[in-house]
């Protein structure tokens, strides 16, 4: 898809957010972005399942509850993104940006985010169950009352981060590190390699 034709469906997007009659709901699943630009858009609820977004470009983006599902997200930089209470799961996010970004209460179910920059990300309340955050880079991000049950964290940096309440079970943190993290009503007993990680 060229960036012309793009740009129509944001611009369309846009005015079917204001209620607008000539508004046309950005529907892009399947579709072919990789490396776009959609920097500034609003594209809150906008549907990009299965779409193939390598590299594309959504900086400070409005995609509150916006459809990510199954989407091939590799290297995507959603720096300073809005992505509170958006559905992730099963996306491929592996080295993305998402520097400053907020994920508040988004659904990460599955979610590949393996050498992800997520540092002074907002994750509070996120499902990132049977998360891939491998080698992840969690450094000042919140993760107060996060879901990570049996998600793999094995060698990710969460120094400084806010773990307050945050729900561990079964979560591989082999070779992870929290030297500074807020572990505040967190009950780290039930983890894999506790030993292992430090703290």
């Amino acid at each position: 898809m060229n960036q012309e034709k793009l740009n129509e469906i944001l611009r369309l997007h846009e005015l079917w957010l204001l209620r607008s009659p000539e508004g046309i709901y950005a529907d892009l699943q399947g579709a072919n972005l990789e490396g776009a630009n959609l920097e500034g858009a609003n594209l809150e609820r906008a549907n990009f399942q299965g779409a193939d977004l390598e590299k594309a470009n959504f900086q400070g983006v409005n995609l509150e509850r916006a459809n990510f599902q199954g989407a091939d997200l590799e290297k995507a930089n959603f720096q300073g993104t809005d992505l509170r209470r958006a559905n992730l799961r099963g996306a491929y996010l592996y080295e993305a940006n998402l520097y400053g970004a907020n994920l508040k209460d988004a659904y990460l179910y599955k979610t590949n985010l393996r050498e992800a920059d997520l540092r002074e990300a907002n994750l509070r309340e996120a499902t990132l169950q049977e998360a891939n955050l491998r080698e992840a880079d969690l450094r000042e991000a919140d993760l107060r009352e996060a879901n990570l049950r049996e998600a793999n964290l094995c060698g990710a940096d969460l120094r400084e981060a806010n773990l307050e309440r945050t729900f561990f079970y079964k979560t591989n943190l082999q070779g992870a590190n929290l030297q500074g993290a807020n572990l505040e009503g967190t009950n780290l007993r039930n983890i894999m390699n506790r030993n292992k990680a430090n703290t």
